[in-house]
């Protein structure tokens, strides 16, 4: 079954095109990166009104690289939520649209549930079950996974996510935009020892996150030490490297505690926060103590992109999901264990 997928949930555009015999075909992205910087964040008309301007060129795109045609099309799949509204109703509504005109069947795809099934667009993907750690923007969850669509939730954050207090913290230390990846890009030069910052509730039982102390904890840092001198450089990557660290390990220490709870051996990491190598490592290294494996996205699938719900929306509609003549309205928030299996 070939199947299109359209991500607009925030700040990338995102198309492919996924056969469930053939695997993955072709797939573009549209950064906003440039759009947004000059604001210091995402914002939300901006970035609904640049899906607009890109969605139609990379659906060419597309179809010109894989050499098929609109007519070769037996389902549209698209973002219809967690993420901005308005971004949100660009995609779905030129998705229902050409689904409609070509008489094929549609489905709004949950977008963490893309994340999620990332990794097995991967040569060798993880088998299910598995416990899976989702760090994408405002998400931090950890998720029992026993096939597509059986998910139990373990643990989450309960105020802001790993990547959000990637982003503050960058920009609190005047980073700029995108924080996240300038964060862990000066982390790279920075002292390992010179400062270290708390690893919330890693101290009790449970596995949910609270990164909102370790923020502060942060700022706290960073205000002494103006009040001592100018921040230099080196200054500046020795407090990130310290962030870094500090989110990363009480990742890990979750992640295995999670693996002992469940009793399971595989664990997948996806979202824009996978990409970070320092968690990579400090993962293969702890779990293969343990006996077991990670398995992550590769790394053109960490951040948003259309293949993951493309791949998503390909296996859900082979199995005979659709929207139906009324399509369920987008879902700026919508938890994941909502979702329902394929049986």
């Amino acid at each position: 079954m070939l199947v299109l997928g359209i991500e607009t949930s925030c700040d990338e555009t995102g198309v492919a095109l996924y056969d469930t015999e053939r695997g993955l075909i072709a797939d573009a992205l549209f950064s906003q990166v440039e759009l947004h910087e000059q604001y210091g964040g995402v914002v939300p008309e901006l970035a609904s009104r640049d899906h607009l301007r890109k969605l139609t060129p990379l659906i060419r795109q597309v179809f010109a690289e894989s050499d098929l045609s609109l007519e070769d099309l037996e389902g549209v799949a698209y973002t219809a939520g967690p993420g901005l509204i308005g971004a949100l109703m660009t995609g779905a509504s030129l998705a229902r649209s050409l689904a409609f005109a070509l008489d094929i069947p549609a489905l709004g795809v949950h977008h963490m549930e893309g994340h999620l099934l990332a990794p097995l667009l991967d040569q060798t993907p993880p088998e299910f079950p598995f416990v899976a750690l989702l760090v994408s923007g405002g998400h931090t969850q950890l998720i029992r996974v026993d096939a597509l669509g059986e998910y139990e939730l373990l643990g989450e954050s309960l105020d802001d996510a790993a990547g959000e207090a990637f982003d503050k913290t960058a920009k609190m230390m005047g980073l700029g935009y995108p924080g996240g990846p300038r964060l862990a890009k000066l982390a790279e030069q920075g002292t390992q020892g010179r400062f270290r910052f708390p690893r919330p509730m890693t101290d009790r039982p449970g596995l949910d996150f609270s990164f909102s102390g370790l923020k502060t904890a942060t700022l706290t840092c960073v205000n002494r030490l103006k009040e001592e001198a100018p921040l230099d450089e080196q200054t500046l990557a020795d407090v990130a490297w310290a962030f870094q660290d500090a989110v990363v390990d009480t990742l890990v220490i979750k992640c295995k505690r999670a693996l002992k709870q469940t009793g399971m051996k595989r664990l997948v990491i996806a979202g824009g926060v996978s990409a970070n190598q320092h968690l990579r490592e400090q993962l293969e290294k702890n779990l293969k103590g343990m006996g077991g494996q990670v398995f992550y996205p590769s790394l053109a699938y960490c951040t948003d992109n259309g293949a993951m719900i493309a791949f998503a929306g390909a296996q859900r509609l082979a199995s005979g999901q659709s929207d139906g003549a009324t399509p369920a309205p987008l879902r700026p928030r919508w938890p994941l264990t909502e979702l329902q299996g394929l049986g």
